[in-house]
């Protein structure tokens, strides 16, 4: 993994042709378990949501937020990725104020985990009543 992100966050043309490759290779399999779920609602887990053009499958968009430093922080330890290398990362991404204004809900997540949950709760609930 950590190769293929050098190679792709170092080359924008690398990273749009493996883009090519994967991008409908997971939108048919999402396609796919959509049609299979039988739950009230199904949640869509993607971190390109916006810039794969998969929010065209979904009819509501929830993004768990937080500030950029605590993502980079978090990322930094998730991946072992320096903090350059998560600069290139973020930059391809869609812009943190973009991703909120795409959002139909949002849910914060800075750190404390039972604040969180009480959201996602919440907003469990609403999608509930939603799909009814």
């Amino acid at each position: 993994r950590a190769a293929l992100r050098a190679i792709v966050f170092n080359n924008p043309e690398q990273r749009k042709i493996l883009e090519s490759i994967t991008h409908p290779a997971i939108r048919h399999m999402i396609q796919h378990k959509i049609a299979q779920s039988r739950s009230s609602y199904t949640l869509l887990v993607s971190p390109l949501l916006f810039e794969s053009g998969q929010a065209t499958l979904t009819q509501r968009n929830l993004v768990i937020d937080c500030d950029e430093q605590q993502q980079q922080q978090r990322a930094s330890a998730r991946d072992k990725v320096n903090a350059a290398q998560i600069k290139q990362i973020m930059a391809a991404q869609l812009p943190r104020q973009e991703r909120l204004q795409r959002a139909d809900d949002i849910a914060i997540n800075n750190g404390d985990l039972k604040f969180l949950y009480q959201q996602l709760d919440q907003l469990h609930h609403k999608y509930l009543a939603l799909a009814l």
